[in-house]
């Protein structure tokens, strides 16, 4: 289908965002940030367009509902949650180097959902748990939670490598990312921006969960590993507020989370449960 087509070379067109920024970074120039920005923004334009696609295809076939039912659309639409939560976070504290660490998550998760023969990338009818109006609201705020808290990992290793440069002597490299102070604050928005998303989306589920199941909560390998997630973010941000945890403590502590967050989208899949349509 076109929408599949499309969204392939925007696959390719994360990449090159990447290189960009990457590029920009070694051999310090403005120009290629410049460049990185506008090809990022253009590849979300018609990552969008590509969605917007794939849901009017859906009505064509017959079978219209929001492309967020099976892994193929999910990654997809994690994919665009990443890059637009960096394009915001990149608009408002003017730093391009953020690309080179998050441009990453959002091609990999395009490159697995577009090569990966294992995943099947037709449109297909809802299975019957799924036709509900809870299915956009839950899955929407839980994929936007995960997109924040990735780009929040992007965020915790750029302050971890801040934190090698050698006092006195600069490195280009290591020079072009944000002061330690500024990546640690933008941590700690984006992680309180998933975690409040990833709470909506869990109390979503739970009301879908009942009225579809008649019960708000089944322990499920998928609900459970979505509140081992929350209890590691709510222990992050507790940690945060009420000992003062800063610095390494806080990266070490979101690149934890965010390796849950990646048990619970993929890990579970192969586990039987509710959930397991996900792998589909």
């Amino acid at each position: 289908m076109l929408n599949s087509v499309i969204l392939s070379y925007i696959t390719f067109g994360y990449f090159l965002s990447f290189l960009l920024y990457f590029l920009m970074m070694v051999m310090a120039k403005e120009s290629l940030g410049r460049l990185a920005s506008l090809v990022t923004l253009v590849c979300f334009g018609g990552h969008t367009f590509a969605i917007i696609l794939r849901w009017v295809e859906s009505y064509q076939l017959g079978i219209g509902h929001a492309p967020l039912s099976n892994l193929y659309e999910s990654l997809i639409f994690f994919a665009w949650a990443i890059v637009a939560m960096f394009l915001i976070l990149e608009r408002r504290s003017k730093h391009r180097t953020i690309g080179a660490f998050v441009t990453p998550l959002a091609f990999l998760a395009m490159a697995y959902a577009s090569l990966s023969p294992n995943i099947n990338d037709r449109i297909q009818p809802l299975l019957p748990a799924l036709k509900s109006n809870w299915l956009i609201a839950h899955v929407v705020t839980c994929f936007v939670g995960y997109a924040a808290f990735g780009v929040a990992f992007g965020l915790s290793l750029m302050y971890l490598l801040k934190k090698m440069e050698p006092q006195g002597g600069k490195s280009r490299f290591l020079s072009r990312i944000p002061d330690v102070s500024a990546l640690d604050e933008m941590t700690y928005q984006m992680v309180v921006t998933g975690f409040l998303m990833l709470t909506i989306g869990i109390i979503t589920g739970a009301v879908w969960a009942n009225s579809a199941w008649g019960r708000y909560w089944g322990w499920d390998p998928k609900e459970t590993w979505s509140l081992i997630t929350w209890i590691v973010y709510a222990a992050l941000l507790h940690s945060r507020m009420m000992r003062g945890w800063r610095g390494k403590r806080l990266a070490f502590f979101s690149i934890l989370g965010f390796f849950c967050v990646l048990f619970t989208y993929f890990g579970v899949n192969y586990l039987p449960g509710l959930h397991s349509y996900g792998a589909a």
